[in-house]
Protein backbone atom coordinates (compact mmCIF):
# COMPACT_ATOMS: atom_id res chain seq x y z
CA UNK A 1 0.00 0.00 0.00
CA UNK A 2 1.24 3.47 -0.89
CA UNK A 3 0.03 6.58 0.93
CA UNK A 4 0.64 10.08 -0.39
CA UNK A 5 0.95 13.25 1.66
CA UNK A 6 1.07 16.89 0.61
CA UNK A 7 3.91 19.14 1.76
CA UNK A 8 1.36 21.91 2.31
CA UNK A 9 -1.40 21.56 4.87
CA UNK A 10 -4.38 23.85 4.32
CA UNK A 11 -5.64 23.86 7.92
CA UNK A 12 -4.09 24.30 11.34
CA UNK A 13 -4.21 21.19 13.53
CA UNK A 14 -4.46 22.84 16.92
CA UNK A 15 -3.74 19.71 18.93
CA UNK A 16 -0.37 19.08 17.24
CA UNK A 17 2.87 19.57 19.25
CA UNK A 18 4.15 23.14 19.23
CA UNK A 19 7.45 22.14 17.63
CA UNK A 20 5.69 20.53 14.67
CA UNK A 21 3.21 23.37 14.26
CA UNK A 22 5.98 25.96 14.42
CA UNK A 23 7.95 24.29 11.63
CA UNK A 24 4.77 23.67 9.63
CA UNK A 25 3.74 27.33 9.75
CA UNK A 26 7.19 28.61 8.78
CA UNK A 27 7.61 26.00 6.03
CA UNK A 28 4.60 27.47 4.20
CA UNK A 29 6.70 30.48 3.21
CA UNK A 30 8.84 28.21 1.00
CA UNK A 31 5.75 27.39 -1.09
CA UNK A 32 4.49 30.97 -1.44
CA UNK A 33 5.73 33.94 -3.49
CA UNK A 34 6.36 35.96 -0.32
CA UNK A 35 8.53 39.06 -0.09
CA UNK A 36 11.15 39.36 2.65
CA UNK A 37 8.66 41.39 4.70
CA UNK A 38 6.04 38.65 4.38
CA UNK A 39 8.57 35.92 5.23
CA UNK A 40 9.41 37.77 8.43
CA UNK A 41 5.69 38.20 9.06
CA UNK A 42 5.31 34.42 8.75
CA UNK A 43 7.92 34.03 11.49
CA UNK A 44 6.09 36.51 13.74
CA UNK A 45 2.85 34.65 12.97
CA UNK A 46 4.45 31.37 14.05
CA UNK A 47 5.62 32.98 17.28
CA UNK A 48 2.24 34.49 18.16
CA UNK A 49 -0.14 31.87 16.76
CA UNK A 50 -1.92 29.76 19.35
CA UNK A 51 -0.89 26.75 17.29
CA UNK A 52 2.73 27.88 17.22
CA UNK A 53 4.77 29.06 20.19
CA UNK A 54 1.88 31.10 21.52
CA UNK A 55 3.47 34.39 22.61
CA UNK A 56 0.95 37.21 22.81
CA UNK A 57 3.01 39.75 20.86
CA UNK A 58 6.14 39.83 18.68
CA UNK A 59 8.14 42.98 17.92
CA UNK A 60 10.64 43.12 15.03
CA UNK A 61 13.72 45.36 14.76
CA UNK A 62 15.87 45.36 11.60
CA UNK A 63 19.49 46.41 11.12
CA UNK A 64 19.91 49.42 8.82
CA UNK A 65 23.59 50.30 8.49
CA UNK A 66 24.82 50.98 12.03
CA UNK A 67 21.32 51.34 13.47
CA UNK A 68 18.69 48.98 14.89
CA UNK A 69 15.25 50.29 13.90
CA UNK A 70 11.72 49.30 14.92
CA UNK A 71 9.92 47.73 11.93
CA UNK A 72 6.71 45.92 12.90
CA UNK A 73 4.86 44.67 15.97
CA UNK A 74 2.33 41.85 15.66
CA UNK A 75 -0.29 41.10 18.28
CA UNK A 76 -3.23 42.61 20.13
CA UNK A 77 -3.10 45.95 21.85
CA UNK A 78 -5.65 44.94 24.47
CA UNK A 79 -7.53 41.94 25.86
CA UNK A 80 -10.58 42.94 23.81
CA UNK A 81 -8.55 43.08 20.61
CA UNK A 82 -6.95 39.74 21.51
CA UNK A 83 -10.40 38.15 21.70
CA UNK A 84 -11.40 39.64 18.34
CA UNK A 85 -8.21 38.41 16.66
CA UNK A 86 -8.50 34.91 18.11
CA UNK A 87 -12.11 34.70 16.91
CA UNK A 88 -10.92 35.37 13.35
CA UNK A 89 -7.99 32.97 13.54
CA UNK A 90 -10.15 30.22 15.06
CA UNK A 91 -12.54 30.15 12.08
CA UNK A 92 -12.93 26.50 10.97
CA UNK A 93 -10.96 25.73 7.82
CA UNK A 94 -8.80 28.86 7.93
CA UNK A 95 -5.41 28.30 6.34
CA UNK A 96 -1.93 29.75 6.57
CA UNK A 97 -2.39 32.18 3.69
CA UNK A 98 -5.51 33.68 5.25
CA UNK A 99 -3.74 34.10 8.59
CA UNK A 100 -0.75 35.83 6.99
CA UNK A 101 -3.06 38.14 5.01
CA UNK A 102 -4.97 38.95 8.21
CA UNK A 103 -1.73 39.72 10.04
CA UNK A 104 -0.40 41.78 7.12
CA UNK A 105 -3.50 43.97 7.32
CA UNK A 106 -3.07 44.17 11.10
CA UNK A 107 0.47 45.59 10.96
CA UNK A 108 -0.34 47.97 8.09
CA UNK A 109 -3.32 49.71 9.64
CA UNK A 110 -3.10 53.50 9.51
CA UNK A 111 -4.56 53.96 12.98
CA UNK A 112 -2.63 53.86 16.27
CA UNK A 113 -1.39 50.28 15.93
CA UNK A 114 1.44 48.60 17.80
CA UNK A 115 3.65 48.86 14.70
CA UNK A 116 3.27 52.62 14.51
CA UNK A 117 4.38 52.94 18.13
CA UNK A 118 7.78 51.29 17.62
CA UNK A 119 8.87 52.84 14.33
CA UNK A 120 10.41 55.79 16.15
CA UNK A 121 12.60 53.48 18.23
CA UNK A 122 16.14 53.60 16.80
CA UNK A 123 19.29 52.38 18.54
CA UNK A 124 22.98 52.34 17.67
CA UNK A 125 23.73 48.73 16.73
CA UNK A 126 27.27 48.41 18.09
CA UNK A 127 27.51 50.49 21.27
CA UNK A 128 29.15 48.81 24.25
CA UNK A 129 26.92 50.72 26.68
CA UNK A 130 23.67 49.95 24.81
CA UNK A 131 20.40 49.58 26.70
CA UNK A 132 17.84 46.80 26.32
CA UNK A 133 16.50 45.87 23.79
CA UNK A 134 19.60 46.83 21.72
CA UNK A 135 21.90 45.22 24.31
CA UNK A 136 20.86 41.70 23.18
CA UNK A 137 21.98 42.43 19.61
CA UNK A 138 25.22 44.11 20.70
CA UNK A 139 26.14 41.09 22.82
CA UNK A 140 24.66 38.57 20.35
CA UNK A 141 22.89 36.95 23.29
CA UNK A 142 19.30 35.93 24.04
CA UNK A 143 18.09 37.99 27.00
CA UNK A 144 15.05 37.16 29.18
CA UNK A 145 14.10 40.27 31.12
CA UNK A 146 12.06 39.98 34.34
CA UNK A 147 11.08 42.87 36.57
CA UNK A 148 11.81 45.31 33.76
CA UNK A 149 10.60 48.36 35.69
CA UNK A 150 13.33 47.83 38.30
CA UNK A 151 16.05 46.98 35.76
CA UNK A 152 18.30 50.01 35.00
CA UNK A 153 19.56 48.45 31.72
CA UNK A 154 16.08 48.70 30.13
CA UNK A 155 15.51 51.77 27.95
CA UNK A 156 12.67 53.82 29.49
CA UNK A 157 11.24 54.83 26.10
CA UNK A 158 11.02 51.19 25.12
CA UNK A 159 9.44 50.25 28.45
CA UNK A 160 6.80 53.00 28.10
CA UNK A 161 5.77 51.44 24.79
CA UNK A 162 5.90 47.74 25.62
CA UNK A 163 4.28 48.15 29.08
CA UNK A 164 5.28 44.72 30.45
CA UNK A 165 7.65 43.51 33.16
CA UNK A 166 8.73 40.33 31.39
CA UNK A 167 9.88 39.98 27.78
CA UNK A 168 12.35 38.02 25.66
CA UNK A 169 14.96 39.49 23.25
CA UNK A 170 16.14 37.25 20.37
CA UNK A 171 18.98 38.61 18.15
CA UNK A 172 18.66 37.66 14.47
CA UNK A 173 22.05 36.28 13.44
CA UNK A 174 23.51 34.92 10.21
CA UNK A 175 27.21 34.07 9.83
CA UNK A 176 27.82 35.82 13.17
CA UNK A 177 26.36 39.06 11.80
CA UNK A 178 23.48 40.81 13.60
CA UNK A 179 20.68 41.54 11.13
CA UNK A 180 17.86 42.38 13.52
CA UNK A 181 16.07 41.41 16.70
CA UNK A 182 12.71 40.03 17.82
CA UNK A 183 11.17 40.95 21.19
CA UNK A 184 8.42 38.71 22.58
CA UNK A 185 6.01 39.09 25.48
CA UNK A 186 2.78 37.78 27.02
CA UNK A 187 1.18 41.13 27.79
CA UNK A 188 -2.39 39.80 27.61
CA UNK A 189 -2.28 36.40 29.32
CA UNK A 190 0.65 37.22 31.68
CA UNK A 191 1.90 33.66 31.15
CA UNK A 192 5.53 33.26 32.33
CA UNK A 193 8.10 32.65 29.58
CA UNK A 194 9.59 29.19 30.06
CA UNK A 195 12.67 27.34 28.75
CA UNK A 196 10.62 25.58 26.05
CA UNK A 197 9.33 28.90 24.77
CA UNK A 198 12.88 30.29 24.60
CA UNK A 199 14.10 27.24 22.70
CA UNK A 200 11.41 27.54 20.03
CA UNK A 201 11.78 31.32 19.81
CA UNK A 202 15.54 30.96 19.25
CA UNK A 203 14.82 28.58 16.37
CA UNK A 204 12.55 31.20 14.80
CA UNK A 205 15.31 33.77 15.27
CA UNK A 206 17.80 31.63 13.36
CA UNK A 207 15.32 31.14 10.52
CA UNK A 208 14.48 34.85 10.35
CA UNK A 209 18.16 35.82 10.37
CA UNK A 210 18.85 33.52 7.44
CA UNK A 211 15.80 34.88 5.58
CA UNK A 212 17.29 38.37 5.83
CA UNK A 213 20.81 37.22 4.90
CA UNK A 214 19.56 35.25 1.87
CA UNK A 215 17.51 38.24 0.69
CA UNK A 216 20.64 40.41 0.87
CA UNK A 217 22.63 37.90 -1.19
CA UNK A 218 19.81 37.82 -3.75
CA UNK A 219 19.88 41.61 -4.06
CA UNK A 220 23.66 41.55 -4.61
CA UNK A 221 23.25 38.88 -7.28
CA UNK A 222 20.64 40.98 -9.05
CA UNK A 223 22.97 43.99 -8.93
CA UNK A 224 25.73 41.92 -10.56
CA UNK A 225 23.33 40.75 -13.26
CA UNK A 226 22.24 44.33 -13.89
CA UNK A 227 25.87 45.44 -14.29
CA UNK A 228 26.46 42.69 -16.86
CA UNK A 229 23.24 43.62 -18.63
CA UNK A 230 24.39 47.25 -18.91
CA UNK A 231 27.20 46.17 -21.23
CA UNK A 232 24.77 44.24 -23.41
CA UNK A 233 22.38 47.19 -23.40
CA UNK A 234 25.14 49.58 -24.51
CA UNK A 235 25.87 47.37 -27.53
CA UNK A 236 22.15 47.06 -28.25
CA UNK A 237 21.57 50.81 -28.06
CA UNK A 238 24.55 51.46 -30.36
CA UNK A 239 23.22 48.98 -32.91
CA UNK A 240 19.52 49.90 -32.74
CA UNK A 241 19.74 53.67 -32.48
CA UNK A 242 22.72 54.36 -34.73
CA UNK A 243 20.96 53.50 -38.00
CA UNK A 244 17.90 55.77 -37.46
CA UNK A 245 20.13 58.65 -36.32
CA UNK A 246 22.44 58.27 -39.33
CA UNK A 247 19.40 58.20 -41.65
CA UNK A 248 17.86 61.28 -40.02
CA UNK A 249 21.16 63.17 -40.25
CA UNK A 250 21.72 62.28 -43.91
CA UNK A 251 18.24 63.20 -45.12
CA UNK A 252 18.24 66.37 -43.00
CA UNK A 253 21.50 67.46 -44.68
CA UNK A 254 19.85 66.98 -48.08
CA UNK A 255 16.97 69.21 -47.00
CA UNK A 256 19.45 72.01 -46.37
CA UNK A 257 20.78 71.84 -49.94
CA UNK A 258 19.49 74.67 -52.15
CA UNK A 259 17.35 73.72 -55.12
CA UNK A 260 16.24 70.31 -53.78
CA UNK A 261 13.16 69.21 -55.80
CA UNK A 262 9.86 69.28 -53.92
CA UNK A 263 9.21 65.57 -54.40
CA UNK A 264 12.57 64.71 -52.81
CA UNK A 265 11.94 67.20 -50.01
CA UNK A 266 8.62 65.48 -49.17
CA UNK A 267 10.30 62.06 -49.42
CA UNK A 268 13.07 63.13 -47.04
CA UNK A 269 10.60 64.58 -44.53
CA UNK A 270 8.53 61.37 -44.65
CA UNK A 271 11.64 59.20 -44.07
CA UNK A 272 12.81 61.42 -41.19
CA UNK A 273 9.35 61.14 -39.58
CA UNK A 274 9.38 57.33 -39.93
CA UNK A 275 12.85 57.08 -38.39
CA UNK A 276 11.77 59.31 -35.49
CA UNK A 277 8.77 57.01 -34.87
CA UNK A 278 11.17 54.08 -34.94
CA UNK A 279 13.35 55.74 -32.30
CA UNK A 280 10.28 56.49 -30.17
CA UNK A 281 9.27 52.83 -30.35
CA UNK A 282 12.76 51.68 -29.32
CA UNK A 283 12.85 54.08 -26.39
CA UNK A 284 9.33 53.10 -25.28
CA UNK A 285 10.15 49.37 -25.39
CA UNK A 286 13.37 49.84 -23.44
CA UNK A 287 11.71 52.07 -20.84
CA UNK A 288 8.87 49.57 -20.45
CA UNK A 289 11.28 46.69 -19.86
CA UNK A 290 13.59 48.63 -17.54
CA UNK A 291 10.84 49.75 -15.18
CA UNK A 292 12.16 49.75 -11.63
CA UNK A 293 9.59 47.27 -10.34
CA UNK A 294 6.40 45.45 -11.23
CA UNK A 295 3.21 45.85 -9.27
CA UNK A 296 2.59 43.52 -6.34
CA UNK A 297 0.78 40.35 -7.48
CA UNK A 298 -2.76 39.66 -6.24
CA UNK A 299 -5.41 37.02 -6.82
CA UNK A 300 -7.70 38.23 -9.61
CA UNK A 301 -10.26 37.01 -12.13
CA UNK A 302 -8.36 36.50 -15.42
CA UNK A 303 -11.45 36.13 -17.65
CA UNK A 304 -11.97 39.88 -18.38
CA UNK A 305 -8.24 40.37 -19.07
CA UNK A 306 -8.07 37.41 -21.46
CA UNK A 307 -11.20 38.61 -23.29
CA UNK A 308 -9.76 42.12 -23.55
CA UNK A 309 -6.55 40.82 -25.13
CA UNK A 310 -8.31 38.45 -27.54
CA UNK A 311 -10.77 41.19 -28.59
CA UNK A 312 -8.08 43.87 -28.97
CA UNK A 313 -7.73 45.55 -32.39
CA UNK A 314 -4.20 44.13 -32.80
CA UNK A 315 -5.34 40.52 -32.40
CA UNK A 316 -8.55 41.02 -34.38
CA UNK A 317 -6.59 42.49 -37.30
CA UNK A 318 -4.32 39.41 -37.48
CA UNK A 319 -6.95 36.69 -36.88
CA UNK A 320 -8.34 36.47 -40.44
CA UNK A 321 -4.99 35.25 -41.77
CA UNK A 322 -4.77 32.38 -39.27
CA UNK A 323 -6.77 29.55 -37.75
CA UNK A 324 -7.16 30.58 -34.12
CA UNK A 325 -8.35 28.25 -31.37
CA UNK A 326 -9.19 29.22 -27.78
CA UNK A 327 -9.89 26.47 -25.21
CA UNK A 328 -10.45 27.61 -21.62
CA UNK A 329 -11.94 25.51 -18.85
CA UNK A 330 -15.30 26.70 -17.56
CA UNK A 331 -15.17 28.66 -14.34
CA UNK A 332 -11.69 30.15 -14.45
CA UNK A 333 -9.99 30.28 -11.04
CA UNK A 334 -8.43 33.40 -9.59
CA UNK A 335 -4.77 33.62 -10.64
CA UNK A 336 -1.89 35.12 -8.63
CA UNK A 337 -0.33 37.88 -10.73
CA UNK A 338 -0.55 41.60 -11.43
CA UNK A 339 -3.59 41.85 -13.77
CA UNK A 340 -2.00 44.49 -16.03
CA UNK A 341 1.24 42.53 -16.40
CA UNK A 342 -0.76 39.35 -17.02
CA UNK A 343 -2.47 41.02 -20.00
CA UNK A 344 0.84 42.23 -21.40
CA UNK A 345 2.34 38.75 -21.05
CA UNK A 346 -0.51 37.16 -23.01
CA UNK A 347 -0.34 39.92 -25.64
CA UNK A 348 3.42 39.38 -26.06
CA UNK A 349 2.99 35.61 -26.48
CA UNK A 350 0.27 36.10 -29.09
CA UNK A 351 2.39 38.64 -30.99
CA UNK A 352 5.28 36.17 -31.06
CA UNK A 353 2.99 33.34 -32.18
CA UNK A 354 1.52 35.38 -35.06
CA UNK A 355 4.98 36.59 -36.13
CA UNK A 356 6.37 33.03 -36.11
CA UNK A 357 3.43 31.44 -37.96
CA UNK A 358 3.00 31.81 -41.73
CA UNK A 359 -0.46 32.85 -43.00
CA UNK A 360 -2.88 29.93 -42.93
CA UNK A 361 -1.17 28.41 -39.87
CA UNK A 362 -2.73 27.85 -36.46
CA UNK A 363 -2.39 29.78 -33.18
CA UNK A 364 -3.92 28.14 -30.09
CA UNK A 365 -4.63 29.47 -26.60
CA UNK A 366 -5.45 26.96 -23.87
CA UNK A 367 -6.10 27.23 -20.13
CA UNK A 368 -6.50 24.35 -17.66
CA UNK A 369 -5.84 23.21 -14.09
CA UNK A 370 -2.98 20.82 -13.35
CA UNK A 371 -3.34 18.14 -10.67
CA UNK A 372 -0.27 19.49 -8.83
CA UNK A 373 -1.95 22.78 -7.97
CA UNK A 374 -0.96 24.98 -10.92
CA UNK A 375 -3.13 26.68 -13.52
CA UNK A 376 -1.55 26.56 -16.98
CA UNK A 377 -2.13 29.13 -19.72
CA UNK A 378 -0.46 28.09 -22.98
CA UNK A 379 0.04 29.62 -26.43
CA UNK A 380 1.02 27.31 -29.31
CA UNK A 381 1.95 28.18 -32.89
CA UNK A 382 2.71 26.19 -36.04
CA UNK A 383 5.71 28.26 -37.09
CA UNK A 384 9.27 27.28 -37.89
CA UNK A 385 10.14 26.40 -34.31
CA UNK A 386 13.18 27.26 -32.21
CA UNK A 387 16.65 25.72 -32.43
CA UNK A 388 18.23 24.28 -29.28
CA UNK A 389 20.96 26.97 -29.04
CA UNK A 390 18.32 29.69 -29.35
CA UNK A 391 16.21 28.11 -26.56
CA UNK A 392 19.01 28.71 -24.08
CA UNK A 393 19.08 32.44 -24.91
CA UNK A 394 15.37 33.15 -25.33
CA UNK A 395 14.95 34.97 -22.02
CA UNK A 396 18.16 37.01 -22.20
CA UNK A 397 17.54 40.72 -22.82
CA UNK A 398 18.24 41.93 -26.40
CA UNK A 399 18.40 38.43 -27.90
CA UNK A 400 15.92 38.00 -30.76
CA UNK A 401 15.36 35.81 -33.81
CA UNK A 402 13.19 38.45 -35.52
CA UNK A 403 14.57 40.76 -38.16
CA UNK A 404 13.11 43.83 -36.45
CA UNK A 405 12.76 42.43 -32.95
CA UNK A 406 14.26 44.04 -29.87
CA UNK A 407 14.57 40.95 -27.69
CA UNK A 408 12.71 42.41 -24.71
CA UNK A 409 9.31 40.66 -24.87
CA UNK A 410 10.32 37.24 -23.49
CA UNK A 411 12.62 38.67 -20.76
CA UNK A 412 9.66 40.80 -19.64
CA UNK A 413 7.49 37.67 -19.50
CA UNK A 414 10.15 35.94 -17.38
CA UNK A 415 10.26 38.90 -15.01
CA UNK A 416 6.51 38.86 -14.54
CA UNK A 417 6.40 35.10 -13.90
CA UNK A 418 9.28 35.32 -11.41
CA UNK A 419 7.54 38.17 -9.58
CA UNK A 420 4.32 36.20 -9.10
CA UNK A 421 6.07 32.96 -8.15
CA UNK A 422 5.07 31.26 -11.40
CA UNK A 423 7.00 29.45 -14.10
CA UNK A 424 7.39 29.67 -17.87
CA UNK A 425 8.15 26.59 -19.97
CA UNK A 426 9.10 26.40 -23.66
CA UNK A 427 8.72 23.36 -25.88
CA UNK A 428 9.72 23.46 -29.53
CA UNK A 429 11.46 21.66 -32.35
CA UNK A 430 12.65 23.01 -35.68
CA UNK A 431 9.78 22.93 -38.17
CA UNK A 432 7.29 21.88 -35.48
CA UNK A 433 6.18 25.20 -34.02
CA UNK A 434 6.56 26.38 -30.42
CA UNK A 435 4.57 25.96 -27.21
CA UNK A 436 4.86 28.46 -24.35
CA UNK A 437 3.28 27.38 -21.05
CA UNK A 438 2.75 29.77 -18.15
CA UNK A 439 2.20 28.25 -14.68
CA UNK A 440 0.24 30.34 -12.16
CA UNK A 441 -0.74 29.73 -8.57
CA UNK A 442 -4.49 29.91 -8.24
CA UNK A 443 -7.51 29.88 -5.97
CA UNK A 444 -10.96 28.80 -6.92
CA UNK A 445 -13.32 31.69 -7.67
CA UNK A 446 -14.87 33.49 -4.72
Amino acid sequence: MIEKFDFKSSELERDAPKEMMLLSIISQSFFQPFSLEDNLLVTLTALTSGSGVGFNRAMLFLREGDRLKGEMWLGPGSAQEAGDIWEVLSTPGIGYIEIVEHNRALVRKNEDTLSRRIRDLVYAAGEGNALIPALASCRKEILLVKGAREEPLVDRRFLDIIQVDEFLCIPLLARDEVLGEIVLDNAITRTPIGPGDIKLASLCGLIAGNYIYSAGLHRKLLDMEKTAAMGEMAMFVTHQIRNPIVAIGGFADQLLQPGLPEDKRERNIRIIREEIHRLEHIIFQMGHFLKVSLKEPVYFDPAPVISSVLDSPEVQAKKPAYEMRVELEDGLPRLFCDPTSFGEVLRNLLDNAFDATPPGGRVSVRGYRKTNGWYVLSVRDTGKGITNPDKDRLFKPFFTTKEKGMGLGLPFIKRVMDTCGGQVEVRSRVGGGALFKLYFQYREGE
